[in-house]
């Protein structure tokens, strides 16, 4: 831990070092390390898939993928896996603190759920893999589609 100087005592403080909060690509990259570790108990991870809708790029870039049928808001991941009465499952990961759900996201994630998809908003890869856990486990689909499980939040930690 840092030190500092007190000004009024002259003894040294410890200065509160604060870790670094990964980013949502780190988190992304955390959750499909711990899903291809994970295939052997649940093969059908083998089909999860990231949706590379997200990030900066080259307008150029950005303006072909909009031509070819990118569409702003659609989730980060899909487990095209039927469990319950869903089809499959969504995923939109945002980072343990700062991240948000843009309206966009918030119009993709209510017509994804009226068409019989499971979709949580999940913060980290912890959550991410909770929630893929249970949706996998089949034991707490309904839970997930009421949000009542606890690794689906509204709000990100504080």
């Amino acid at each position: 831990m840092a030190a500092g100087k007190n000004s009024s005592s002259g003894s040294e403080v410890p200065k509160k070092i604060s870790t670094p909060v990964p980013c949502e690509d780190t988190e992304q990259e955390m959750l499909f390390r711990w899903a291809r570790i994970s295939e052997g108990k649940h093969p059908e991870l083998r089909m999860m898939y990231a949706i590379p809708n997200g990030g900066y790029r080259h307008l150029h870039t950005a303006v072909r993928m909009k031509r070819t049928g990118t569409k702003a808001g659609v989730p980060d991941i899909c487990l095209p896996v039927p469990r319950g009465s869903y089809h499959g499952m969504y995923i939109e990961l945002k980072r343990l603190k700062g991240g948000h759900v843009s309206e966009e996201q918030k119009r993709w994630i209510q017509a994804l759920k009226q068409q019989g998809y499971c979709v949580v908003v999940a913060y980290g890869a912890y959550d991410a893999i909770e929630c893929i856990k249970s949706y996998l486990s089949g034991e707490s689909a309904g839970n997930l589609q009421n949000g009542a499980i606890k690794a689906i939040r509204e709000e990100p930690h504080g």
